[in-house]
């Protein structure tokens, strides 16, 4: 283990996450921990291309760098080791003083660890299940799932106390750019709900992993009780490949409801939900936005992996009970989805008018 002293001395910093845009969310509290804990720190982020969508969020992110790294799942695949030859020449070019590798539980730091090391970056830091040798400086044993299970947010903030940081502030933390900001107020004028802080609602029904989709018909449901019962507007959001998914739960809802497939970018998604009286979701990227904006969830959250749940905002957290739960599956396994498909439409607006209110 190396001195602490030496970390707080560091003052250019490589935070390593190659996740997705959630876990790039999740790790914000840790990336201001590490900010705050030395004055002048500046933070780089290595991430992937969809992580670097949210990093360019994070206030705490000074600059990014975008890998599709060849041991992550989402990467394509390649046969040259051309680009990690270049990143490996690109870090040692930028001389940073200390790198973080974040993961999740499952995820082996030690390629990106080595990476770090043929760029001549002198701590690294990491959770390793393995004994990392020389390849980390600073090994904390993995203890999960054995011994603990924690919060996504939790863990990268444990990881970095390891080396002295720490923060009075542990919210997630994003910030739309004011023209986001400004084009969905507008957006929300044109539609009479500018002023509107409880008469509507977002449904986001997609997500990357079929394993996390509440069926789109179940969805269509919840969106009809809320609009036909309750009198309420609802704003469908989904990216431009889940059109699909966005359409069937606008079906039969010409007047209360807003197909948004394709017509926000990450900024924009974060600015409405930071108008937004409600999310009802899927366990995916955008409930993690909304943590950061202070919007209240509705989660409906499979039952993959416990760790990924609403961070520090007003949530409901819905899903039917399981023997299969924790499979850490993106398809389910036993091809049922009872975890999601057990969850009634009408427990969902159910926990809808509760925080609503």
């Amino acid at each position: 283990m190396s001195d602490i002293e030496a970390w707080r001395r560091a003052r250019s910093v490589l935070a390593v996450r190659l996740d997705a845009m959630g876990d790039v969310a999740m790790t914000t509290p840790a990336l201001r921990a590490l900010r705050e804990s030395a004055p002048g720190r500046r933070i780089t982020l290595l991430t992937s291309p969809s992580g670097a969508a949210a990093a360019a969020l994070a206030p705490d992110v000074d600059d990014v760098i975008v890998h599709e790294a060849p041991w992550m799942k989402a990467s394509p695949p390649r046969e040259s080791p051309d680009a990690e030859l270049a990143m490996i020449r690109r870090l040692a070019e930028l001389r940073f003083d200390a790198a973080v590798i974040f993961t999740v539980y499952s995820q082996n730091p030690l390629p990106a660890a080595w990476l770090c090391r043929l760029a001549g970056i002198p701590l690294r830091l990491a959770h390793s299940r393995e004994p990392p040798y020389q390849l980390l400086t600073d090994w904390i044993p993995e203890p999960e799932p054995d011994r603990i299970l924690r919060h996504e947010v939790r863990r990268q903030l444990d990881l970095v106390a390891h080396v002295g940081a720490s923060t009075g502030d542990e919210r997630l933390s994003l910030r739309p750019p004011d023209a986001a900001v400004a084009r969905v107020d507008a957006m929300l004028r044109e539609m009479g709900l500018g002023g509107d802080r409880r008469g509507w609602v977002v449904i986001h029904p997609g997500s990357t992993a079929p394993s996390r989709r509440y069926p789109p018909e179940g969805f269509a449901e919840v969106a009809r009780r809320l609009a036909r019962e309750h009198g309420l507007r609802v704003l469908v959001t989904g990216g431009e490949p889940e059109r699909g998914e966005v359409a069937a739960v606008c079906d039969g809802l010409p007047d209360a409801a807003v197909p948004l497939a394709g017509a926000l970018n990450l900024g924009e998604l974060l600015a409405l939900l930071a108008r937004a009286p409600l999310l009802i979701s899927n366990n995916t990227g955008p409930v993690h936005l909304a943590a950061a904006a202070g919007a209240p969830v509705i989660d409906l959250y499979a039952l993959t992996n416990p760790q990924h749940t609403p961070w520090m905002t007003p949530h409901r957290v819905l899903n039917h009970d399981v023997p299969c739960k924790y499979c850490y599956k993106s398809v389910c396994p036993e091809g049922h989805h009872h975890c999601l498909r057990l969850v009634p439409p009408a427990r969902v607006v159910e926990a809808a008018l509760e925080l609503l209110r």
